[in-house]
Formats: C-alpha cells, sequence, structure tokens
C-alpha cells in the first residue's frame, strides 16, 4: 500500500470515513473524482458550481473541499474567499489548468491549502488529502463540535495540529491543565477551547488575570465574600469559583499568585469548597482548574515563590503554546481572518493583503505573538484606504510599537477605572480623602465607584502590592 493510502487508512480509521465536498462543472470529471475517492475510503458530496457548495456547507460539514478554479458564475478563488470567511479552519484544495497557475499560487499565500495542476496523478491527489485532514485532525463527523471548540484557533500548522489533537483528548476528562507559553500565544483562547469541547461545556466558562488585581481584592474576588465582612461589603458576594460552578474557571498567571492566597486556594482545591471571607461555613465547588503562565514555575519554586503542593495539584497535564515564530506558515492564515474581523467595525472594504504585505508579516519577529499580530492588523485595518493592504503600510505598522486600538470612550473608561483604583490604594480605601483628591463630592464619587464596581473596604489592607490593570480587564 502506498504512503497516501497508508495516511488516508488511518485517518478514515480514526474519523469514520470523512467527509469531502468535490466541486466542479464538468460531469465527467465530478463522477470520476466522486468514484476515485469514494474507492480510496471517503465520503463525497459533489457539487457543479459555487454557489451549490456553499448552499451544501450550510447543512454539512465536510473535512476538506476540492474546487476547480474555472466554474460558472461564482469561480473556485472567489468560492474559497468566501469559505475562508466562514469557516477558516476548512483546508481548501484547488484544481486548476496550466493557464490559472498564478492565480492559484496567489490564493495559496492567501490561505489555500494546496492546489493540483491538470492532469494529476491519483496518487498525489491522495497525498494532498491526507495531509490536509492531518494538519486538521480535529475535524469529524459532529460538525458542531468542529465548529464549536475551535472556532477561535485558526491554524493549519503541524506544530499547532499536534497541540489541538492533545487539548482534544484532554477536554474529554477532568484533570486540571496548566498551559504554558509566552506572552500573547493564544493561553486563554485554547483554554476556552478546551471548555467548549468538554463535558461543561453549557456550564460557565470564567477566566480571571491572578497578577493583574490587587491581593485584597483578589481573595474576594476569587471566593466571596458575605454581607459585613468589611467595611462596604453591605450584601453577599459570591466569587469566581461560585460563579464557575459546573464549568470550568481559567487561573491566568498563576505564576504571580501571591503567596498567601496560594495557600487558601491550595485548600480550596483539596476540599472542593470555598469560604467566602467572613463567613463560617463552607460552600461545595465543582469546578475544573485550567492554570495558565509564562514564568517559570520550577525556578520560582526553587526560590520559595511558588508552593510545591500546589503546582503538582495544578500540573496534572501539562500542554505548551508555541509561539507565533514556530508556527509561521500560520500567519497569513491569521492575518486574513483577523482583516475579515475586523474590516466591519473599521466599515472597511478590504479584500487581503498584497503578496508583498503578507510576506513582511510572514517573515516579521513578532515577540508579542498572536496578540501582536492582531494589535498590527488591527492598524493596519484602521488606517487602510484601498482594497488590498499595501506592504508600506504593514512596514510603517510594524515599526511601531503595536497597542491596542480602543475607542475614545473606551480609553476613557479603562482610564477613569484605573485613576479610581489608583485614588482608593492611595487613601486605604477613604471615600471621602479619594473624594477630595478627585475634587468631586461624596456622592457623585460613590456613584463612580458603583459604576466601575469598585468596593472602598477592600483597599483598607495596608501593604498591599501594585496593581495597574484593573479587574475588568485582568481577563484579556
Amino acid at each position: 500500500m502506498n504512503h497516501a493510502s497508508d495516511a488516508q487508512g488511518r485517518t478514515s480509521s480514526r474519523h469514520h470515513r470523512p467527509r469531502l465536498l468535490v466541486v466542479d462543472d464538468d460531469a465527467d470529471m465530478l463522477r470520476l473524482l466522486s468514484m476515485r475517492l469514494g474507492a480510496a475510503g471517503y465520503q463525497v458530496s459533489a457539487v457543479a458550481s459555487a454557489e451549490a457548495a456553499l448552499a451544501h456547507l450550510d447543512i454539512e460539514r465536510p473535512q476538506v473541499v476540492l474546487s476547480d478554479v474555472r466554474l460558472p458564475g461564482k469561480d473556485g478563488l472567489s468560492l474559497f474567499d468566501e469559505i475562508r470567511r466562514r469557516h477558516p479552519s476548512l483546508p481548501v484544495i484547488l484544481l486548476t489548468a496550466h493557464g490559472t497557475i498564478p492565480d492559484a499560487v496567489e490564493a495559496t499565500s492567501r490561505g489555500v491549502f494546496s492546489y493540483l495542476t491538470k492532469p494529476y496523478e491519483a496518487r498525489e491527489l491522495l497525498d494532498k488529502i491526507a495531509q490536509a485532514i492531518a494538519l486538521n485532525p480535529l475535524a469529524n463527523d459532529d460538525q458542531r463540535t468542529d465548529e464549536g471548540w475551535r472556532s477561535e484557533l485558526v491554524s493549519r500548522s503541524s506544530r499547532m495540529a499536534d497541540l489541538l489533537a492533545e487539548a482534544r483528548l484532554v477536554a474529554q476528562g477532568d484533570a486540571s491543565v496548566l498551559l504554558r507559553g509566552d506572552s500573547g500565544t493564544g493561553k486563554e483562547v485554547l483554554a476556552r477551547a478546551i471548555h467548549k469541547a468538554s463535558q461543561r461545556a453549557r456550564k460557565p466558562f470564567v477566566a480571571v488575570n491572578c497578577g493583574a488585581i490587587p491581593e485584597a481584592l483578589l481573595e474576594s474576588e476569587l471566593f466571596g465574600h458575605v454581607k459585613g465582612a468589611f467595611t462596604d461589603a453591605v450584601s453577599n458576594h459570591k466569587g469566581l469559583f461560585q460563579a464557575a460552578d459546573g464549568g470550568t474557571l481559567l487561573l491566568d498567571e498563576i505564576g504571580d499568585m501571591p503567596p498567601a492566597l496560594q495557600v487558601k486556594l491550595l485548600r480550596v482545591l483539596q476540599e472542593r469548597a470555598v469560604r467566602p471571607l467572613g463567613s463560617s461555613q463552607s460552600i461545595p465547588v465543582d469546578v475544573r482548574i485550567i492554570s495558565a503562565t509564562h514564568r517559570d514555575l520550577e525556578a520560582a519554586m526553587a526560590q520559595g515563590q511558588f508552593r510545591e503542593d500546589l503546582y503538582y495539584r495544578l500540573n496534572v497535564v501539562t500542554l505548551q503554546l508555541p509561539t507565533l515564530a514556530e508556527r509561521r506558515e500560520d500567519i497569513p492564515l491569521l492575518s486574513t481572518h483577523f482583516l475579515s474581523l475586523l474590516a466591519p467595525k473599521y466599515g472597511k472594504r478590504v479584500s487581503g493583503f498584497s503578496p508583498e504585505a503578507l510576506k513582511a508579516l510572514t517573515l516579521a519577529q513578532w515577540p508579542g505573538n498572536v496578540r501582536q499580530l492582531f494589535n498590527v492588523v488591527e492598524q493596519v485595518c484602521a488606517l487602510s484606504t484601498t482594497p488590498l493592504v499595501s506592504l508600506a503600510l504593514v512596514q510603517r505598522a510594524l515599526r511601531t510599537p503595536s497597542v491596542q486600538v480602543l475607542s475614545l470612550a473606551e480609553a476613557r473608561q479603562r482610564f477613569e477605572r484605573e485613576y479610581l483604583v489608583g485614588l482608593l490604594k492611595m487613601t486605604d480605601g477613604h471615600v471621602a480623602d479619594a473624594a477630595r483628591l478627585a475634587q468631586r463630592n461624596r456622592t457623585e464619587f460613590y456613584r463612580l465607584l458603583q459604576k466601575h464596581d469598585l468596593t472602598p473596604g477592600l483597599f483598607k489592607s495596608d501593604g498591599a502590592p501594585d496593581a495597574d490593570i484593573d479587574p475588568a480587564v485582568a481577563a484579556e
């Protein structure tokens, strides 16, 4: 048996006859392809136009689309653009005559999985299909599962395919997971995907950044408090453990959690119950814990900054996210995907990147990883005045330190909250003093605190660590 048949056979046994969608207006070619692919163990749906293919995709999701470039009406390249917009992770293979090779090469740079030049050998075709399925191994017979659990993870790289295969398996159990990777690699996105693929998918997913919230606030945020637990605690407050009951709680930047809270977290994990601040009663909780960090936790343990017993309880399964530089083949796909998401926000009709611009993006360093790429794409989208994003615009964005693009209203909101947090920390939670510094009366100041869900009493703890980021954006 040849290599393609081996690969296809393994795929077939794993996924119970993968589905293919074949698009060609030549009835004889369509019939021949369907027979060959059916004999190779695939389920084949055959249609004669791009419009019919899109209608079919609304009903049933295949694992690979094979399309002729020359079609009546909407051509194969237009079909690919529409598939990319609707289903970014669905591999498309184009079948092309010699005259359309330049178009096919350009389409490959924009995200087409591969193209074959007619006439092609059956073995070559089966090889390409097997590769496409191998790089997208998580597609299965349940369209909703595939679309739902990893829809935010746009990738076709083998490195990410291996990671996602592991994540899909891990999701089926209930073990604690530690996600490791540099900042901006997508740890929260992967955590959310694991939750969606798990039996807890219908329950809440809650994320908290342990390093972005002052210690006095973090304890109440995680475990809750009861009425009267401290000044200004005028009612009971459920913590994030209770909010995530039955679901998944992501403890982002777990390596930055203060030592005193590490002890309390360990107790919660051991007892599977939380005790709100000021309460003598424990409340049972059923929560799956996913932790994430960019820090070297082994080094932190050696320096006494992270508890060894907590580390082993959190680190039942470890998943390591690659840097963007380690998955460069995903950069064109991610860039065009982000552009399609952002264009409506800025009211732009952009169709993609020029080949030179896409090459510049692919070769860039990306120390900030996927988050930095998103910010760069947002910047060029906001400033673009042409259907194709130019090389000059990409180079300009790459030279500029990429920052998150906020509307003026969003920026004001964020500044206002950080300003109030700073005042409360400076005045040790005394509202009268904070209002005086802000040159506002107490009634108006209380109204501002209520608007931003800030409780002054939580700032009445001496020696609380600084926090430059507010809880409202902590899970970003």
